[in-house]
């Protein structure tokens, strides 16, 4: 993923750091968020910016349009849940308007999303079926954000 594309270089190589210390990986959600983060890597217009908070999550977020626009236009946040570093998990967030759920796997979050209701989906182990639902709904927000 190419450093101008997130919102500053000091958040690509927090992001780089991160991952490169990312050993141990019993379920394999390493993988599982590698692969998220290359479906949003090809939504033209979208930047990205990673927060750390270890102990809690790593949170990378994906918005359309600058960088200096990064809270209002987040159309996914995909957190690395950090409470036990030798198992973590992924949390994929979306604002609720933003998204269908057909299947009905995600969570209902009220104003658990920067302070508005959102859908939360949480992957524990690599599976190829969750992740291909998840990018469904990534490519349905990011086209959702589109048109607001």
């Amino acid at each position: 993923m190419a450093q101008d594309i997130f919102a500053s270089a000091e958040e690509y190589a927090e992001m780089a750091d991160f991952f490169e210390r990312w050993t141990d990986d019993s379920e394999n959600m390493k993988s599982a968020f590698v692969k998220l983060q290359e479906r949003l890597s090809k939504k033209e217009n979208a930047t990205f910016s990673f927060k750390s908070r270890p102990g809690i999550s790593y949170s990378f977020r994906a918005n359309l349009g600058k960088t200096g626009d990064m809270e209002g236009r987040l159309f996914v946040m995909v957190d690395i849940v950090d409470d036990d570093p030798e198992n973590r998990w992924l949390s994929v967030c979306f604002y609720g308007d933003m998204i269908t759920d057909p299947n009905e796997e995600g969570d209902l979050v009220p104003e658990g999303l920067l302070g508005e209701d959102g859908y939360c989906f949480d992957l524990y182990e690599y599976d190829e079926a969750a992740i291909s639902y998840l990018e469904l709904r990534i490519d349905e927000a990011y086209t959702n954000s589109l048109v607001l």
